[in-house]
Order: C-alpha cells, then sequence, then structure tokens
C-alpha cells in the first residue's frame, strides 16, 4: 500500500488541480494557457528526473531517496499554497515533477529487490489496482476540496499526502538494497551503466512495448475533451463517461492478474491479455464504422481494453527489468522515461492527428497496439 501511495503522487499531481483552474485564473489573474503550461512543466521536470531516480537509488540505497523525493515534494506543494502569480507556480510546479517520480521509479525496483517470479507479478499487480484508481479519484478530490475550500487547499492536501506517506516509509518501509549491491555514483561507471541499460536490446523492446500498448489507452485519455463533448456530445460534467470504465478495467485487470500470477505462466498471461485488447480494439473499430445512436457503445472498449493492458502491465515490467538484473532502479528509471517521453509525444503530435473523427482515434488506437505486440514478440526472442 505504501508503494501504491507513491505512485499515486504522480497522478494526483496532475488531475487533483483542474476542477480549481476557473478559480485560479481569477485569483493568479491568469488564462487558462498559462494553467496549462504548469502542467507541461511538471510533465517536462517529471520526465527529465525519471531518469536520475533510480540510478542514485542503485548508488545510495531505495529508502533515502523516496525520503528526501517526499520532503521536496511536500516543501513545494506548501509552496504552492501560498503563490499570487502564475510565474511563482511555474518553478513549483517543476520542483513537484521533480520529486514526484521517484516514488513509482523506486517503487517498481523495490518489488523486484524483494521478490521474483509470481510474487513479483502478484504485488506489482496490487500497486498497478491502486494506481489505476488515482486518475478517477483525484479530480473528484479535488472538486471536492475546491468546492469546500478553494484552490489553495488543493496543494495543501497533496503536501499532507506526501507529508503522511514519508511516515509511513520512515515507520514501515525497509531499506531492500544491499550495500554490498550498490553502484558507484560517478560519470564513467554512469555513463557506462545507461550505455548498458539503453544497449539491451531485449529491455527497450519490452520497455518500448508497454509504452505503446499504453498509448492506446492515453490517446483516449488525451483526446478526451473531443472525444467526449464533441464526438459524443457529452457535457463538461461526463466526464465519468471515459474515467469511469477505463478505472474499472484498470482495477478488474489488476485484481485478475494477482490472482493468476501463481496458477498462469508467462506467457498465458500475456497472450490473455493481448487477445482482450485485440478484441475490445476490433469492436471498436466496427462500432465507429456502424455508427450506433448511444455514447455507451463508444467507451465499453476502454473497459476491455483496460482489463487486458492491466494483466499484461506487471509481466511487461518485470520481463524489462529481468533483462538488467545489476541495474533494476537504473532500469525502472528508464521504463518511466521512455512511457513519458511517448506520453508527451502523443500529446504533442498523435491524438491532435487522430482525434478529428472517432474512426481516425479508434484506427489510431489500433496502430498503437498492434505496434506493441510486434515489440512482445520480438523482445520474447531476444
Amino acid at each position: 500500500m505504501i508503494l501504491a501511495g507513491l505512485a499515486m503522487l504522480g497522478p494526483f499531481s496532475i488531475n487533483a488541480y483542474l476542477p480549481s483552474f476557473p478559480e485560479m485564473t481569477r485569483v493568479l489573474h491568469t488564462d487558462g494557457v498559462a494553467l496549462q503550461q504548469t502542467i507541461s512543466v511538471y510533465f517536462a521536470a517529471f520526465a527529465f528526473m525519471s531518469l536520475w531516480h533510480g540510478a542514485i537509488s542503485d548508488a545510495c540505497g531505495r529508502r533515502a531517496v523516496v525520503l528526501a523525493g517526499l520532503a521536496v515534494y511536500a516543501a513545494a506543494s506548501l509552496g504552492c499554497v501560498f503563490v499570487t502569480g502564475v510565474e511563482q507556480l511555474l518553478p513549483l510546479r517543476a520542483l513537484q515533477g521533480l520529486a514526484a517520480g521517484a516514488g513509482i521509479v523506486i517503487g517498481r525496483a523495490i518489488i523486484r529487490d524483494l521478490h521474483d517470479g509470481p510474487q513479483a507479478r502478484r504485488m506489482m499487480s496490487q500497486v498497478v489496482m491502486v494506481y489505476g484508481l488515482a486518475p478517477a479519484i483525484a479530480p473528484l478530490v479535488g472538486g471536492a476540496l475546491q468546492r469546500a475550500f478553494g484552490w489553495r487547499a488543493v496543494f495543501l492536501f497533496l503536501a499532507l499526502l506526501a507529508a503522511s506517506l514519508f511516515v509511513a516509509v520512515v515507520l514501515r518501509l525497509p531499506e531492500t538494497l544491499a550495500a554490498t549491491a550498490r553502484q558507484p555514483f560517478r560519470p564513467g561507471p554512469l555513463a557506462r551503466g545507461y550505455a548498458g541499460v539503453l544497449g539491451n536490446r531485449a529491455f527497450m523492446a519490452w520497455s518500448l512495448s508497454y509504452a505503446l500498448m499504453f498509448g492506446a489507452f492515453f490517446l483516449y485519455v488525451l483526446s478526451a475533451p473531443v472525444f467526449l463533448m464533441r464526438h459524443l456530445g457529452l457535457g463538461e460534467a461526463d466526464f465519468l463517461w471515459l474515467f469511469g470504465p477505463a478505472t474499472a478495467g484498470l482495477v478488474g485487470g489488476s485484481a485478475l492478474a494477482g490472482k493468476v500470477s501463481a496458477r498462469w505462466p508467462v506467457r498465458l498471461t500475456l497472450q490473455v491479455g493481448f487477445a482482450l485488447m485485440a478484441a475490445a480494439l476490433a469492436f471498436n473499430l466496427a462500432v465507429c464504422l456502424a455508427r450506433p445512436p448511444g455514447a455507451g457503445w463508444y467507451v465499453l472498449h476502454l473497459f476491455v481494453f483496460n482489463l487486458g493492458m492491466s494483466l499484461a502491465v506487471p509481466t511487461l515490467t518485470i520481463r524489462g527489468l529481468d533483462c538488467v538484473p545489476a541495474r533494476r532502479g537504473m532500469g525502472a528509471s528508464v521504463q518511466l522515461f521512455v512511457q513519458t517521453g511517448f506520453n508527451a509525444l502523443i500529446a504533442a503530435v498523435i491524438a491532435p492527428m487522430v482525434w478529428g473523427s472517432l474512426l481516425s482515434l479508434a484506427a489510431g488506437a489500433a496502430v498503437l497496439f498492434l505496434c506493441a505486440g510486434a515489440g512482445v514478440l520480438l523482445a520474447a526472442r531476444l
């Protein structure tokens, strides 16, 4: 639960304050474009630092880096409470981004430090199950705080959340990387380490497959306003049409992954997960061609796709880290960097290219999924 809480900091940092944008625009005397930049700055800092959290933890130990990240995040969040202009908010959001990735990166490495095989996949699935709730819960929590206390309460909540996790880590999370297994944090060894990880073809194939697979779902998240409001004719309060089925699929698939981790071999788990995703996208393409009335037809595939995706995620993650056993922290960093970087590419290029119609959006997701499947086949042969 501590590792899941650490992973949830990222989605909460993005989604919790979205309902506060109208009030923040008035109070900070700014506009929506400037506030959107606070998300972009956060993503840029998050992606950059995700490359380093794991390498630092390989040298200094997991626990110390997690505690340092939580302390910086809590301080930055508290600073956001007192800003009077968006120009003050931007560097604090960057600081949040620099610190927030420590939990999810190092959490993956901790799981692999402690367990292997079915137990590692089961624990990873439990973390993913709780993490999957965050994007749906965060706007609800942020909206409730906004209505009751105003936008500053949202950032105060984030500071208190980080402080609570700090205490939990101090009390309950042991160090999982033995001193004898640590790697020096010097330019030469670091360069060789990154060269080894990035040059490991199997590791990169697993990592890119994960990013492509997740991208087939994230394409709909980034296109949500166009998908829901323009194409399906829903309103500003109807985003649950997308996040409801998606979250249910994530949680259900993660729960299923935990139950079958000791009974199903890796190959069968991947086959079932990818079969569910393929069926979901085929159904979505058929619906977009038939164009039946009713929004429910166009969101049903999100549940089935995420069910299959969550079933496959623990296996893809663990198989990737198994390719770099001496550099698991660095490997977890590169995994997250690849995913975050590809998400940025989807946001900037792919989503605007394909969100013009329901059919083009469905086709874009299908192409990303097919590329992910090809990557898994390649990774399994390397």
